[in-house]
């Protein structure tokens, strides 16, 4: 019974309000430093978009970066239920969605939302958007990089920029990403690192070398960003 009342529009709508509201509290009461945002901007004006990539575990404040710049902001989101609600949640701030997950190799019957999904962030690469990209999401391992956002990289020519927040008050959860919850009242960070391209050419150990840099890029910017707000990374 409680499984059909949380499934419900209403139930759904009611969470996405409250998602939605707290981000907003958040991020009004607090105070924030944007720290190589810089490389987004001149990302920007190459004019092939940017893949902002960051762990599913600093997800709570990701869209607030969306009013620190004039580009379309698109952000993949998972297909299910929970995805649904985050992305009726954080709508308010001006994010548009594409819904489902990097294809899984590993899993070819169940790659064709994968596939338009991948199709999709292409495009919406084309017309130079950011587009947002949890790495080791929906499901992990935490801070894992699958090969996802390597493949977008490569087949679009849009540079991959490590992204992550930090803030000073909040709780790491004891769910599988370690979920940042940030606290009204904080002192936050957002820190992007250098871009890192992938060679259209590039196969083999190449691409595996790529995807070992950008998921040690992703560790340092996050690790930098607690840093700053005085947190340790494990808390």
């Amino acid at each position: 019974m409680l499984k059909r009342l949380f499934r419900s529009r209403p139930a759904m709508q009611a969470a996405a309000w409250l998602i939605g509201t707290y981000i907003g509290l958040v991020y009004a009461t607090s105070r924030w430093t944007l720290q190589g945002y810089d490389h987004v901007e001149a990302a920007l004006k190459d004019g092939k978009g940017v893949i902002l990539a960051f762990w599913h575990g600093r997800l709570l404040m990701a869209a607030a970066v969306r009013k620190q710049t004039d580009a379309r902001v698109f952000m993949l989101i998972s297909a299910h239920r929970d995805g649904e609600i985050i992305a009726q949640g954080v709508s308010r701030f001006g994010v548009e969605f594409i819904r489902g997950s990097a294809a899984n190799p590993k899993k070819p019957g169940k790659n064709k939302s994968g596939a338009s999904a991948i199709a999709q962030m292409a495009a919406a690469l084309r017309e130079n958007a950011i587009v947002g990209f949890t790495p080791d999401g929906p499901r992990g391992p935490g801070e894992t990089l699958k090969p996802g956002v390597i493949r977008l990289a490569q087949m679009s020519g849009a540079p991959i920029i490590p992204a992550a927040y930090s803030v000073s008050r909040g709780k790491r959860l004891s769910t599988w990403d370690r979920f940042l919850l940030a606290a009204p009242f904080s002192r936050g960070y957002y820190v992007a690192g250098a871009p890192i391209t992938v060679p259209a050419e590039a196969s083999g150990e190449t691409l595996d070398r790529i995807r070992a840099d950008v998921e040690a890029a992703l560790i340092a910017v996050t690790r930098e960003a607690d840093a700053l707000a005085g947190r340790k990374t494990e808390d």
